[in-house]
This record gives structure tokens, sequence and C-alpha cells, in this order.
């Protein structure tokens, strides 16, 4: 089926949101290239860091420059050139734009006025350092660690009752001060930390955060971590709590047995069968 937005010579006009690689610069897409190819302006974070790239593709369009400094100076002028009806990209230095990166700002300008926004798929740290992982595949994206202790201690402290993966961004110059922290708040978890994803000394470090050690020296390249969810041990015998039998008991009237098992056991230690077990027990006294 064509993609009514993406025929050989029209394009429909607006905002693209265009992914540009995070290390290996044959990971851009050939519908990246066109688009970028085919934009009145490209607005970009480094321009030095972008012409790179445009450069190895033979992109001449001009590039603005519009980065979290200027990008709310930038949006009248950005706004004009999108309702004089031009076709506008917007990158990041690497991966996706809006993710962790300038963007939102614009993005949301645009959906208040109406503006067409068109995102690409495309490179993505996130997604390639969960796929890597081997963990569960549901996830919860933070981002970059708050600045503050207090609230890093906050953050950590609410995600560690979460049975999920959870992604998180971090410069090599933190990351000795947060390994601390997740050993306390995710000790029983599993690590992966990615360095340097799809650049030529990439590497992927394994493993429990309970043995995870400080780093010698400073790793170089930013880094993504991805947190496993729980491991839980179904072979230790937990006994169902009180405020789960409340809670099975009000689902029993909308959720299936199924259902309830998979909701319960997200968070608590017990075996699935004896969620089971229990919600069948309750359903037969009915």
């Amino acid at each position: 089926m064509v993609n009514p937005i993406f025929h050989q010579n029209e394009l429909k006009k607006g905002l693209y949101l265009v992914p540009t690689p995070i290390g290996n610069l044959g990971d851009i897409t050939i519908r990246a290239i066109e688009i970028l190819k085919k934009s009145d302006f490209i607005l970009c974070e480094d321009t030095r860091v972008s012409k790179k790239l445009l450069d190895k593709f033979e992109i001449k369009t001009t590039l603005i420059s519009n980065h979290k400094f200027n990008e709310t100076k930038n949006l009248t002028k950005v706004l004009n050139i999108l309702k004089d009806d031009k076709l506008v990209s917007l990158i990041s230095d690497a991966g996706t734009p809006g993710i962790s990166d300038p963007g939102a700002v614009l993005i949301n300008e645009c959906v208040k006025q109406n503006i067409n926004i068109i995102p690409l798929p495309g490179p993505s740290a996130v997604t390639t350092a969960v796929s890597a992982s081997g963990f569960d595949e549901k996830y919860l994206f933070y981002g970059f660690f708050p600045e503050k202790e207090k609230m890093i201690i906050e953050e950590l402290e609410k995600f560690s009752n979460l049975n999920f993966c959870i992604v998180f961004f971090i410069s090599p110059k933190k990351i000795n001060k947060i390994i601390p922290y997740l050993n306390t708040y995710f000790k029983d978890r599993k690590i992966l930390i990615c360095r340097e994803i799809s650049k030529y000394y990439e590497e992927y470090l394994r493993s429990d955060l309970g043995n995870l050690k400080l780093f010698k020296n400073e790793p170089k390249g930013e880094l993504t971590i991805v947190v496993s969810e729980k491991q839980i041990n179904k072979n230790t015998s937990q006994k169902i709590s009180e405020s789960d039998k409340n809670s099975i008991k009000i689902m029993l009237h909308k959720l299936s047995t199924k259902e309830i098992t998979n909701i319960i056991s997200q968070y608590s230690n017990v075996s699935k069968k004896e969620i089971y077990e229990y919600c069948v027990k309750l359903k037969n006294e009915k």
C-alpha cells in the first residue's frame, strides 16, 4: 500500500521529525536522506555535527541552529516558515528528536496551530539497548537522572516498586555517582550498560546489580543503561497477602482468572500457580 504522505515527487508540507544515526552513519534510512534533501530547512542542535552527516550524503539544505538554549527564541521564526507552506525537518545530533533532545517546544506549538507533524522511524538508543538486554519486553524509559541527590533517591524509590525494565541515559562523568544508588534500590535485578552504541568501540556490559562495581576509569561516550524487571524466585514459597486477596476479590467481578493472575504476579513474589488457584477457589465458593 502506498503511503499517502510519501510519494516519489510529492511530499506533504509540515514538520518532519527525522532520526539520525546514533553512531554508524550507515544506520540512516533511505527515506530520512530523501526527506532531508527535499526539505526547505533543517533544524539541528549543532550545525558542525549535522554538517558532517549532511556532507556524507550530499545534502545541501540550509541549516538552522535549534538547541535547548534557543528553541523558544526560534519559535516564531520557525512557525512562520511552516505557515508559509515550507517543508522543515527537525533533527538532533544523534537519535530521534524530542527524546531527551530539543523538539518538544516546537512540536507542542505545531499541535496547537494544527501544523502537520510527520515522524519518521529510525535509530534510537532506547530500543537498541532494550533489544540487546534479553530482559522482559515491557519497559519504561526515564531519560537522564536528576541533578539533585534528593530527587535521584525519590525517583529510584518509586521505580524500585515497579516490575518493569527501566531505561536510563547517563553521562560517563556521573555513572560512578549513580551506581551505589542502583545497588541499593535494584540489588536483586540485572543491568546492561551500553556504551558507544553503533560506534567502533561499542561495548555491552552485563552484571547482577548487587555485584556491580564502580568504573576504575571514566568510560568514554554517553551510556544507556537497562535495569531488568524484578528477579522473582518462583521456587520460593510465598503466601498471597491480605491486600492482594482483597484486590483479587474486587477484580473477579470484571476480569478473567488469567488476567488477574498476570496483574498480581507483576508486583508480587507469589507464583502464578498459587494466584491462579486462589482465584479458582474464590470462583468455586460463589
